[in-house]
Order: structure tokens, then C-alpha cells, then sequence
């Protein structure tokens, strides 16, 4: 009997039982070869998109019913819940933190209008020269100070040349002159 003759005689039969019992036999995978089947590239190509599928479907469901759960309990663990008593200390602590630092901020307002008032700077504008200690406030207050004389001499010279006047520069190493008030006086005459 010949492949023809099985497939002849198959199609003539198919409606026998005994014949479809045997077919659906043929026709099953067992275990191993759809095992065999997965290993393979293009079984592997049918098996990872359901996979993913399943996984993605468990992740998600994990999440919804454990994540927040475990969130939750990581930030109370970090950020314990503060007791009322722990509130108002620590509004208290930070009360007392702003008034020092009013308080230095005062003090070094103070030394800096001071420090402006000894140089002949303009005390209104001193607080836009506050630093973050005396350091830095005296610094900036000096360099106010260079920039203040620097444009006040340059705009007294330029007053002087609008007039006609020019202002000739003084000795460096200027001459020390000592007088006797007493013999200022004789040659005046005013005291005898």
C-alpha cells in the first residue's frame, strides 16, 4: 500500500469513528515535541510574547494590591509621624532660630551703619550691603566705599574743568610744617 492509497482510503472513511480516533492520535503533539517545538527559535517567538503577557498582567497586579502599601511604610519608617508635642518644639526651635537671626542681623545692621556713618557713606543704603557675617559686610561696605570716592572725585574734577579750573595733583610725600603758636603770636603781635 502506497502514501496514495492511506489518503484514498483515509477520505473514504473519514466519517468511520474508528478512523477519526485514530487521526485525532496522529494529529495530537505530545508533550515532548511541543517541548522541542518552544526550544526552537520560532517557538521561542510564539512563547515570550505570552510570557510577557502573564508577567506584565502579575507586576501590575502586584502593584496595585503591595506597592503602595510598602511605600507607605518605607516613608513612615524614614518620616516617622511627629507626636504634637514634637510640633511645637520644634516651632519653637524655629521661632527661636528666626529671632537670632533677627537679632545678629540686627547687630551687624548696626556696625555697618556705624562703619558707613565713620566713612562719610550714605547710611540709607547700607542694608542692600548686609553680608552674611561681619566679614563680608565690612568688605562690601569698603568696596562701596572705593567706588563712592572714586565717582565723587571724578565728578568734582569734571565740575572743575566745566568752570575752567584745573586741580593740580598734590606731592605724595607731603612736607610736614611745624609752627610755634607762640611765635605766631609775637610776630602778630596779639599776645605779649
Amino acid at each position: 500500500m502506497d502514501l496514495e492509497q492511506v489518503k484514498q482510503f483515509l477520505n473514504e472513511n473519514k466519517e468511520d469513528e474508528q478512523v477519526k480516533a485514530y487521526l485525532n492520535e496522529l494529529s495530537a503533539p505530545t508533550r515532548e515535541q511541543v517541548e522541542g517545538f518552544l526550544d526552537t527559535e520560532e517557538g521561542k517567538k510564539v512563547l515570550q510574547p505570552r510570557l510577557d503577557q502573564n508577567f506584565t498582567k502579575g507586576l501590575n497586579s502586584w502593584k496595585e494590591n503591595n506597592l503602595s502599601k510598602l511605600v507607605d511604610e518605607r516613608v513612615k519608617e524614614l518620616y516617622p509621624e511627629e507626636t504634637e508635642e514634637q510640633r511645637r518644639i520644634k516651632a519653637l526651635e524655629q521661632e527661636l532660630e528666626n529671632q537670632r537671626k533677627e537679632s545678629q542681623r540686627e547687630k551687624l545692621m548696626n556696625k555697618a551703619v556705624s562703619h558707613a556713618s565713620e566713612n562719610g557713606l550714605p547710611t540709607e543704603i547700607v542694608s542692600y550691603f548686609l553680608g552674611e557675617d561681619e566679614d563680608s559686610t565690612m568688605k562690601n561696605l569698603e568696596t562701596l566705599k572705593e567706588t563712592f570716592d572714586t565717582n565723587v572725585q571724578k565728578a568734582v574734577e569734571q565740575k572743575f574743568e566745566k568752570g575752567g579750573r584745573e586741580i593740580p595733583q598734590g606731592d605724595d610725600n607731603p612736607k610736614q610744617v611745624t609752627t610755634n603758636l607762640s611765635e605766631l603770636a609775637k610776630e602778630a603781635s596779639i599776645r605779649k
